[in-house]
This record gives C-alpha cells, sequence and structure tokens, in this order.
C-alpha cells in the first residue's frame, strides 16, 4: 500500500477485486465489469426485496465500496417490494442488470453471486436473509459451492 493510501478504502478496493474475480471466475467471464454489473444487480434486487432492518444488517457486513453500490439509488420507503416468486425476483435482477445483451442468463447471474456472498459473509446473516424472503427465493439459493 502507497503511503498517500487510506487503509479502510485500500482494503475495501482490494475486496471488491476479489469478489469480482469470484464472480467472473464462477461465471467464466475475463471481463470485471460485467462481474460488477452482475453484483450490482443481484444485490439490489435483494435489497428491494428485504425488510430495511435486514438490509441495514446485510449492508454492515459488505465491504465499503460494494456496501455502496448495495445502497446506491436505495429508497427505503418504497420497499420491501412484493416479489412472493423467484420468477419475479428474476425479473427484477433482469430489469437492473438493464439490456445488456452479454449477460443473458439471469438465473445463472443470480446463483453464482448468491454463491460469493456465501462465501464472504457469516452463515449466521446468509441465515437471516434467507428467512425473511418468501420460500421459493429463499429456495433458489443455491448449497454448496458450484453451479
Amino acid at each position: 500500500m502507497k503511503k498517500s493510501e487510506v487503509p479502510i478504502i485500500a482494503n475495501s478496493a482490494q475486496k471488491t477485486h476479489i469478489w469480482l474475480k469470484e464472480i467472473a471466475r464462477r461465471m467464466g467471464w475475463n471481463d470485471q465489469q460485467l462481474a460488477y454489473q452482475a453484483l450490482r444487480a443481484v444485490l439490489q434486487a435483494l435489497r428491494d426485496r428485504l425488510p430495511v432492518e435486514v438490509v441495514a444488517k446485510l449492508g454492515a457486513q459488505l465491504p465499503l465500496l460494494i456496501r455502496g453500490i448495495y445502497y446506491e439509488n436505495w429508497v427505503p420507503s418504497h420497499t420491501p417490494f412484493r416479489l412472493h416468486h423467484v420468477e419475479d425476483f428474476l425479473g427484477l435482477v433482469s430489469v437492473y442488470l438493464g439490456n445488456d445483451r452479454l449477460i443473458p442468463d439471469t438465473e445463472s447471474i443470480t446463483k453464482n453471486v448468491f454463491l460469493t456472498l456465501q462465501s464472504h459473509l457469516t452463515a449466521g446473516e446468509i441465515k437471516n436473509v434467507k428467512r425473511v424472503l418468501p420460500d421459493s427465493i429463499a429456495a433458489f439459493w443455491p448449497q454448496g459451492e458450484a453451479v
């Protein structure tokens, strides 16, 4: 680390790159920009489905830069969205991805971002998130390490 760097920001940037590389590896991509778009879309869709208090608890566990991505454009008074089926949740992820034809597989993206969250957050936090999700969305959360 350079003497002029702020340690908390440099550390967060390093952790963010680790997460992005992990998502890119899981998806078979060489492009971390795609991994960023995937992480952003899934995190924000998850955030918009969770109750405010769970959003805050999950946000507290995220690295600083990823936390900023997570909270970007959030309007707490408009959430949680009433999405009861995994298809609706995947539709929201797709909306947040935009019309990017480079990222066609919303289901695989969502599962791989969930796996990345699972590998970096505590089991208790993942359990708390899944507990407040509708069964079909919670059941979509993959078990294990590979999709």
